[in-house]
């Protein structure tokens, strides 16, 4: 009955209306209330999950990729990707995903990818005589490779959701390859529907051109070597790094590039203190709600439950991946990952495949999710920025859908995908 409530409760709220992070809580407080316990458990609960000192890395991740966003990184970006891969047939959507690869390695987030390559590159594919459904669905399925290739926030709930276990820096390597396999999958589908519409290429400008306007992004994708190097090296902890990933952002944008203004640096630092806000109640709820999951045994009731149907190592990580695609289409990313690790995360451990591998394929399975509708975000923001309706980019859409899944299938059953570079550095 506990868990009727908890569930109902949650599920009730969701439909509602109301935000996923204070679903939880009141699911939560319900079900303490039920089974006795006091309520300032669920508040207790609540502190402990955010009382953890490498979410500290959170805010300076999402601060420093703001600064990038308002401090016109992302157009010394999207140059270096013209000049590199414009002249490929469809030469613009290479570029909108080879950008996206770049920004997201310095941003890790999905929606500044959107926001800033997409304000830039969708006017200029519509002028160049792209269809718009075509140019909004490269950009909003190219920018979830943010949250795999590092850094990347993400990483870090789920490690938190994991229990502290298991190695950021690891999962920092891990989801290079799995990244750049997504955007090579991206492109293909992208070439092939540029063949079927006949879009034209850019003229291929020359590698001087090439070398210099790599020279002009490079001070920009420093930052992502300097928070990433630093904790492969051993220099920084991963909260120091995002720490002098925000000095140097900051000195970049306002004194190199000298693109970020004052207006612009405020508006990055509401936007980041926003964000930051949002994550750190979300995991604060979902801690008491994943407490009130393990109470009642729901990880081992599952378990067994998938484990009846079948035994295969295969067929266990397709259904797994079926429960997770549908759950994204719902529900936001970082609640599910809060509430999804604990849950699914013993049931591969038990079939073999190593924790860092299922955090790829997790965060890879629920970037699908933000693409997909009704609650998906990247597609929400990327139809508003681009102007046009869900409705027309659905009908268009299923390419890059199938791209993306092709990716998602060979992280979950080669893992060398995912565990080579870690492997290296062992």
């Amino acid at each position: 009955m506990g868990l009727a409530i908890l569930l109902g409760i949650f599920g009730t709220c969701v439909v509602a209306g109301i935000p996923v992070a204070f679903a939880m809580g009141i699911a939560a407080a319900s079900a303490f209330w039920f089974e006795g316990f006091p309520l300032l458990i669920t508040f207790q609960r609540a502190i402990s999950g955010i009382s953890v000192f490498s979410l500290l890395a959170i805010p300076f991740f999402v601060f420093a990729g703001e600064l990038m966003l308002h401090g016109g990184i992302a157009m010394r970006l999207v140059k270096f990707a013209s000049a590199l891969v414009g002249h490929v047939r469809g030469g613009l959507a290479s570029v909108n995903i080879f950008s996206s690869m770049l920004f997201g390695g310095i941003s890790g987030s999905a929606i500044a990818d959107i926001s800033a390559l997409g304000s830039i590159l969708i006017p200029v594919m519509k002028e160049k005589g792209y269809r718009p459904d075509y140019a909004v669905n490269v950009t909003v399925t190219s920018s979830i490779a943010g949250i795999v290739i590092p850094p990347s926030h993400n990483m870090i709930i789920f490690s938190v959701a994991a229990g502290g276990g298991i190695s950021i820096s690891k999962l920092f390597l891990a989801g290079v390859i799995p990244g750049v396999m997504m955007c090579i999958c991206l492109a293909i589908a992208a070439y092939i529907v540029a063949i079927k519409h006949q879009y034209k290429s850019e003229p291929f400008p020359g590698w001087r051109v090439v070398a210099r306007t790599a020279l002009d992004a490079f001070p920009g994708l420093v930052t992502a070597i300097i928070i990433v190097g630093g904790v492969l090296s051993g220099v920084f902890t991963v909260t120091e790094s995002g720490a002098f990933g925000v000095i140097y952002a900051l000195v970049i944008t306002a004194f190199v590039y000298r693109s970020l203004s004052w207006d612009g640096f405020l508006i990055a630092v509401r936007s980041s203190v926003r964000t930051t806000a949002m994550v750190m109640i979300l995991i604060a709820f979902a801690s008491s709600f994943a407490y009130l999951l393990a109470l009642y045994q729901v990880p081992t009731v599952l378990s067994n439950f998938l484990l009846g149907i079948s035994e295969n190592k295969y067929a266990v990580l397709l259904m797994i991946n079926i429960v997770l695609l549908m759950l994204g289409m719902i529900m936001d990313m970082a609640a599910l990952i809060l509430i999804c690790t604990p849950i699914f995360l013993p049931i591969v451990t038990q079939l073999g495949m190593d924790p860092i591998q299922f955090g790829i394929m997790l965060l890879v399975n629920l970037g699908l999710g933000l693409c997909t509708p009704p609650v998906g975000t990247c597609l929400f923001v990327g139809c508003a920025v681009g102007k046009i309706k869900i409705e027309e980019t659905l009908k268009t859409i299923w390419p890059f859908y199938i791209a993306l899944l092709a990716a998602l299938i060979l992280v979950t059953y080669v893992p060398a995908i995912s565990l080579f570079l870690p492997g290296l550095f062992e």
